[in-house]
């Protein structure tokens, strides 16, 4: 069986979803009353250029990070192609893509010296390479900007999404990683180290776009303590900015795919467009990317909105980018939301996995429980208490973004009474995302209470069950 990104037994709210919904953007909006006669005194510090930190090699580090992904890359060339029997899908699609960003939103971002694909794009950056390969030392000046690092994101992310019925099976995922540190290896060579890992190197990229918002900085700029590397500015550039779009709307658009409104369309299709065709795939992209268009169209106006009612003298692309810092905690409060029961049931595959990661036939490497006699708890935790602290983290990350968006405007005005009237563009986008952000995680979840109380409820046959989610595929251990 392959486990989804989903629940056990539906949640039978209390009180009516709109409840929660109109309370959650009240809270929301009474938080930017709280904030908006609020002096900022603080100026940002100097701009020290948007990008990755560009770590050197810790040896000890590199050794381990290169085994660790000959290893992955080993198990699914070689491994069982079962895959609820091989390691490698769990360790890219729960840890490496969900587990490490949030421990980086948590943490700062620690992973320079441990990103392998990171560790040889260094390797590869030899003058003596360069000079033996092509005559010259000197490396290729970089003009791609952010979109190699933008590009990655959408293909990864529509595997993760979209065709991940192909992207799950454990030989493509090993060879996409072995693929990927080749194509790491080349452009570090052909580029530069500095130059590739700082915009194009997607997982860098990644890491150190959630790192802004953790506790300790690794280095980087910015004062210790949460949401601490926000001060930092962001590079005006449609390329950084659609990055930081794509954090957003992959996880909206994954919450989308779990909605009954998504599920009816499905079925409205024509039987050459089902569920994993190609033609599937390509509808599904395509909503995707209107999905990126409409972010880039809805937050493009209510920056023009702020920058007429602000009188900020700033065009439209640097007002959105003044904008970012206080959207990125709410992107990773939805990340950290959306898949906390995924993390939680899927995370313990990693238990059974870990006693024959290859899934052969007589390869177990450890006794139990590191084997298949381990059991899934497939609801760890209440439904209800799921339910309650999505909604506090959804409408805490929406408070931290309105008090960074006050501070960012109250820098990029010219008087305070400027900032203050900026904000309410502003408060006004935030109060609809929260009410739309607290919509779809409650739709796999929760459902309406019933309207007629006297009628009992119809048995649900698999109310012990895990329901399967066609927006997410990783494995299972049987």
């Amino acid at each position: 069986m392959v486990l989804a990104h989903a629940f056990g037994a539906r949640y039978d709210l209390p009180v009516p979803l709109v409840y929660f919904v109109t309370a959650g953007a009240a809270v929301v909006f009474l938080s930017f009353l709280l904030v908006l006669r609020r002096e900022v005194a603080a100026a940002a510090g100097p701009d020290e250029g948007d990008g990755s930190y560009v770590a050197g090699n810790q040896p000890v580090m590199a050794v381990v990070a290169l085994v660790g992904l000959a290893f992955l890359v080993a198990a699914g060339v070689i491994g069982s192609q079962e895959i609820p029997e091989n390691i490698v899908p769990t360790a890219l699609w729960l840890v490496i893509w969900i587990a490490v960003p949030i421990s980086c939103g948590v943490l700062g971002d620690w992973t320079p010296w441990l990103n392998p694909f990171a560790i040889v794009a260094r390797a590869a950056d030899r003058d003596g390479l360069r000079n033996a390969l092509t005559g010259a030392p000197d490396t290729v000046a970089w003009r791609g900007a952010w979109w190699p690092a933008v590009v990655i994101f959408f293909v990864v992310a529509s595997g993760e999404l979209i065709y991940n019925g192909w992207a799950t099976r454990p030989i493509v995922t090993g060879v996409g990683l072995a693929v990927y540190a080749l194509i790491s290896a080349v452009a570090g060579l052909v580029f530069g180290s500095e130059a590739w890992l700082r915009r194009g190197e997607m997982f860098s990229v990644l890491y150190s776009t959630w790192g802004r918002l953790g506790w300790w900085r690794f280095r980087r700029p910015g004062h210790r303590g949460f949401l601490g590397g926000l001060d930092q500015p962001f590079e005006a550039s449609a390329g950084r900015i659609t990055f930081v779009f794509l954090l957003l709307m992959s996880v909206t658009f994954d919450g989308l795919l779990a909605t009954p409104a998504w599920k009816r369309f499905e079925l409205q299709l024509p039987p050459s467009f089902s569920v994993g065709s190609a033609r599937y795939v390509a509808v599904a992209e395509v909503a995707f990317l209107l999905l990126v268009g409409l972010a880039w169209t809805v937050f493009g106006a209510f920056a023009r909105a702020v920058r007429a009612v602000g009188r900020i003298d700033r065009s439209v692309s640097a007002t959105i980018v003044a904008l970012i810092p206080s959207l990125l905690p709410i992107a990773f409060g939805y990340l950290v939301a959306h898949n906390f029961d995924y993390l939680l049931v899927n995370g313990q595959l990693l238990i059974p996995l870990a006693g024959n990661p290859f899934g052969r036939h007589g390869w177990q490497w450890l006794p139990a429980p590191f084997n298949d006699s381990y059991q899934v708890h497939k609801q760890p935790v209440p439904s209800a208490a799921i339910w309650y602290f999505q909604v506090a983290l959804i409408v805490l990350v929406h408070i931290a973004a309105v008090i960074v968006a006050h501070r960012h405007l109250a820098r990029a005005t010219r008087s305070r009474q400027d900032a203050q009237r900026s904000e309410w563009p502003w408060i006004a986008a935030m109060v609809a995302y929260t009410m739309t952000s607290l919509w779809l995680l409650a739709q796999p979840i929760v459902k309406e209470p019933a309207k007629a109380a006297a009628r009992p409820p119809a048995p649900s046959p698999v109310a012990s069950t895990l329901p399967v989610d066609a927006g997410r595929a990783p494995p299972d251990t049987g």
